[in-house]
């Protein structure tokens, strides 16, 4: 017979079997009073179902006239902050997934789960409810299966709140700017074929050979070079839309695959063959751009034409924008790591923290500034904790920062308009921040079916730039303008430059 255990919410995309029946009664925790009521999920729809009740719950409602069942029910029926149905479709059964949901963990655990959920079925509930509008805490928790469920109800009160706060500053700042208009020259694919090669290149810091993926016009191209750093558990096909639309423009773009952080690892993890990443893949992952444009300048990557390496201009997502800004010349330091990372309570901690929390024993060695990198994109890139406030005096790159203003895995908030208001107060430089209205962690990327995604022309934009500029695009107190005034914008998502109204931030 199997055992009975409580499951933790963030495990249901881990798992492949039929699903179990769902869940029937919830137990609200109350830590503050030391006890906890009894709940069944089919009397919190509406306060009149607790008044009619018989559960635990609805005994206390009855008791306070129902203003305790009131509020209990506002709270979780209240919009989630954060895109579910989406988020849970597009990352299904990934370890990505394990980790986004571990804000759900600490709030819900499931019990008397005799066989693991079918985890399409549960995101396909979701899917079909958040077509109806933004889903509920409640929503969730009716989809799982299982016996019963146990919600900590101050920890949710406050991760929800927190997250909220961290999301809004995003909000405020892109109701204050003007959305970029639309220049098909910057959002239209250009006029040259990109042809795209895989192959690998010896790497010294590397025991296996290093897989690169190009892309790059089969003629006529400007000899002008890109590098695609991809994100933690990801793969360089999910940013060929980006290469692509780069190389229909002339440039040749290059993706390598970082071994230890990619998918090949994720699965080899989730088949217990491998443990997670290792902290020192900070450090290597950087090396990995850095021997990709070496392979270049060598001509060992059989590329349809000669380019030039003296200047790059480098792009991330994730954690592979964390890598860019590094070949930028911020340099990782364990000092706010060391202060913050057991702070469970922290104002601005977010998800991304687990990850940047792994690097505390290897952060004070993970430099990787490369100079022939002189511009970078930096999309959604975990930070607050792994660069020091001033880290941006030494960079050697111009950085364009981008970030989602519904993105929860790396909020705008604590990740980016904090350090950015930072930098822009103290350093200066010529870099940029670019809200995205609605974008996530994971919708701004884009396969090369997709044309380039969202960011497309702004990507191109950006380049065009730090190349017109030549070594002009270094930053610096008089540093020119690399991003144009307009031009860079979407037709789905509303892109805005909120540089300009970054408000000061105090240094630490």
């Amino acid at each position: 017979m199997p055992l009975l255990r409580p499951i933790p919410l963030f495990a249901l995309g881990l798992m492949l079997a039929p699903p179990a029946k769902a869940l029937e009664l919830i137990e609200i925790r109350l830590p503050l009073v030391d006890t906890s009521v009894s709940v069944r999920v089919a009397e919190l729809r509406d306060p009149q179902s607790l008044l009619t009740g018989t559960s635990d719950l609805a005994q206390l409602d009855q008791a306070t006239g129902g203003s305790f069942g009131r509020r209990l029910i506002s709270f979780l029926q209240a919009p989630l902050p954060i895109p579910i149905g989406a988020i849970a479709k597009e990352s299904a059964g990934t370890p990505l997934m394990a980790q986004v949901l571990l804000i759900l963990e600490a709030l819900v655990k499931v019990e008397g789960l005799e066989a693991p959920p079918d985890p399409a079925q549960i995101v396909a509930t979701l899917e079909q409810r958040s077509a109806k509008g933004q889903l509920s805490l409640l929503d969730v928790l009716e989809v799982l299966p299982g016996r019963s469920a146990s919600i900590e109800l101050d920890q949710a009160v406050f991760g929800l709140q927190r997250l909220v706060r961290q999301q809004q500053p995003a909000d405020n700042l892109i109701s204050q700017g003007k959305p970029a208009g639309i220049d098909p020259a910057l959002s239209l694919r250009g006029p040259l074929k990109p042809i795209r090669q895989q192959g690998s290149i010896a790497a010294s810091h590397r025991p296996e050979p290093l897989q690169v993926v190009s892309m790059a016009p089969s003629s006529g191209g400007n000899g002008q070079l890109v590098v695609i750093s991809h994100g933690l558990w990801d793969d360089p096909v999910n940013f060929e839309g980006w290469g692509a639309h780069l190389a229909s423009h002339g440039y040749t773009v290059l993706l390598p695959r970082h071994p230890g952080s990619d998918q090949a690892q994720q699965q080899a993890m989730l088949a217990g063959r491998v443990p997670p990443p290792n902290p020192d893949d900070l450090r290597l992952r950087p090396l990995d751009v850095s021997a990709a444009i070496d392979a270049a300048a060598a001509g060992n990557l059989a590329l349809p034409s000669p380019v030039r390496t003296d200047q790059v201009v480098a792009m991330g997502q994730s954690w592979g924008a964390t890598t860019v800004l590094q070949l930028a010349g911020a340099r990782p330091s364990a000092t706010l790591l060391g202060r913050s990372c057991e702070n469970l309570r922290d104002p601005a901690r977010n998800l991304s923290w687990v990850l940047q929390c792994s690097f505390l024993t290897s952060a004070n060695r993970a430099g990787g500034a490369d100079p022939r990198v002189t511009a970078v994109v930096a999309v959604s890139p975990p930070m607050r904790l792994l660069f020091d406030v001033g880290a941006g005096k030494a960079m050697n790159g111009r950085v364009l920062l981008v970030s989602g203003s519904k993105d929860w895995v790396v909020p705008a908030g604590p990740e980016a308009i904090t350090p950015m208001a930072q930098e822009a107060r103290n350093t200066g430089g010529g870099h940029r921040l670019v809200l995205v209205q609605g974008g996530d962690h994971f919708n701004l990327r884009s396969i090369e079916a997709d044309g380039g995604g969202p960011l497309r022309g702004l990507l191109l934009a950006w380049t065009e730039g730090a190349f017109a500029a030549g070594p002009a695009a270094a930053p610096g107190p008089s540093a020119p303008p690399l991003l144009p005034a307009d031009g860079w914008g979407d037709t789905s998502f509303a892109l805005v430059d909120v540089t300009p109204l970054l408000p000061a931030v105090p240094t630490p």
